[in-house]
């Protein structure tokens, strides 16, 4: 048992209508009361698009509160970066990032039992959020994504709850590793097997193999474009 880092807010959202005739729930409202998170998150939380958004895997995501910072360093003091919720997380953390959390780590915050599912692929509805052309790209190259995870165990999660390593089975698997790979589009083979033998969602363990039966990358514009190509 380790302590990483700590919650610094609790957040969720109801949908609304966005740009472009989509719907969305990325305006995520910091919440004083202790949240209860199921196998779908909390239940207080909406997803706009439940294609691409929630379920088992994509229960609950956090962004580490460090990037906001380095964003407003890189982009400017936008009033979106003001308080938490940003990037339309359910929880804001300090102390642990992409590069120091690794993939199927279990995670105990509150009284909820979490894993570390995947990091968050993202779309172009973050272009609009943030009045920024190529913010979903931004997000993808830098890796400051956040990630999702999975609920083992339904619980309470609240502001200044602990964030408690419990165990780390893939030690050399720091999401930042598996996203780089993913992300930077790379087609090397020998990574590529590697990334074969561990537990990825579905749709990236199909990537994965994809790439190493095509030998190619996969074309992501519209995810991260969409309908905001100017």
């Amino acid at each position: 048992m380790k302590k990483l880092g700590v919650v610094n807010n609790v957040l969720a959202g109801k949908t609304v209508a966005f740009a472009h005739g989509a719907k969305s729930a990325i305006n995520k409202q910091v919440l004083l009361d202790r949240q209860h998170a199921t196998e779908l998150g909390f239940t207080n939380d909406e997803q706009g698009d439940p294609r691409f958004h929630g379920g088992i895997q994509k229960a609950l995501h956090i962004y580490p509160s460090e990037h906001y910072q380095v964003w407003q360093q890189e982009l400017g003091d936008k009033g979106v970066f003001q308080s938490a919720g940003a990037f339309g997380e359910n929880i804001s953390s300090s102390g642990v990032t992409e590069q120091s959390i690794c993939l199927k780590d279990k995670i105990r915050i509150g009284s909820t039992l979490l894993e570390v599912s995947q990091g968050r692929m993202p779309c172009w509805k973050l272009n609009v959020r943030f009045d920024q052309h190529d913010m979903a790209q931004r997000l993808q190259d830098t890796l400051r994504t956040g990630w999702y995870f999975r609920v083992l165990e339904e619980g309470e999660i609240g502001a200044g709850d602990e964030i408690i390593l419990c165990e780390r089975p893939y030690p050399d698997w720091s999401l930042a590793r598996i996203m780089g790979a993913v992300f930077t589009g790379s087609l090397d083979k020998d990574l590529l097997s590697q990334m074969t033998e561990l537990p990825l969602v579905e749709s990236w363990g199909a990537l994965v193999a994809r790439r190493l039966e095509t030998g190619k990358v996969e074309d992501w514009e519209m995810r991260l474009v969409g309908p905001t190509a100017v």
